[in-house]
């Protein structure tokens, strides 16, 4: 068999190199894809992480909307207001006035709020202002709606000076088969320090580090 030109042995030599640097550009490729998916896995899974709580709440004032928002800026949770179909009287004393007769009646008005797939969820905050000691008749509906078995339960307030009252053991009465986590209670909006003490309620209650 002839042997083949010297020129035709460098091209094949030539041709022998480009495959090898192929194949070198092909495994950095893959490489970059494999990384890339990795990445978007992780970035995925905090994602999920985040959307795993959700803040449930009802406020009349808007003392408790404020704590609920700064839960959700410390813990990336989501929002989920509680609206009644009939909102309450703007004037203070006729909503203690409505309130203290639907508590006494065990009323749990109707709610127009759109309930998302609770089941994404393991962690649920309830937020609520102390009315006549326990929690305002939305949550009550709410709560009385929705079965939140298995979840860990973060029960928390604003009042006016009653403290937390009933609130969270109400809440527990409504959520037989849920953990209650340590509830927070706070004076009116808070102030300056709300955020501080929030903070560290929530690692104390291990929802944040």
């Amino acid at each position: 068999m002839a042997a083949l030109p010297y020129n035709k042995l460098l091209r094949l030599k030539d041709f022998a190199n480009l495959s090898s640097i192929n194949n070198y550009f092909y495994a950095l490729l893959f490489r970059f894809h494999s990384d890339l998916h990795l990445e978007r896995s992780e970035r995925n899974d905090s994602l999920s992480m985040k959307s795993s709580i959700l803040i449930v709440y009802y406020s009349h004032s808007g003392n408790t909307e404020k704590i609920a928002n700064f839960i959700g800026q410390q813990t990336g949770g989501d929002m989920l207001p509680i609206q009644p179909e009939e909102a309450y009287p703007i004037s203070y004393n006729a909503v203690v006035e409505q309130a203290k007769k639907e508590i006494q009646a065990g009323y749990h008005p109707a709610v127009k709020t759109r309930i998302p797939n609770l089941d994404v969820y393991d962690t649920i905050f309830v937020g609520s202002p102390n009315w006549w000691s326990t929690i305002a008749p939305p949550v009550a509906t709410f709560l009385s709606q929705n079965d939140l078995s298995g979840k860990n339960i973060a029960p928390f307030c604003t009042h006016g000076g009653g403290g937390l009252g009933k609130v969270a053991k109400d809440i527990a009465k409504l959520c037989p088969g849920s953990t209650i986590l340590d509830s927070f209670e706070i004076y009116g909006d808070g102030g300056g320090a709300a955020q501080a003490k929030l903070s560290a309620w929530l690692k104390k209650i291990k929802v944040t580090k």
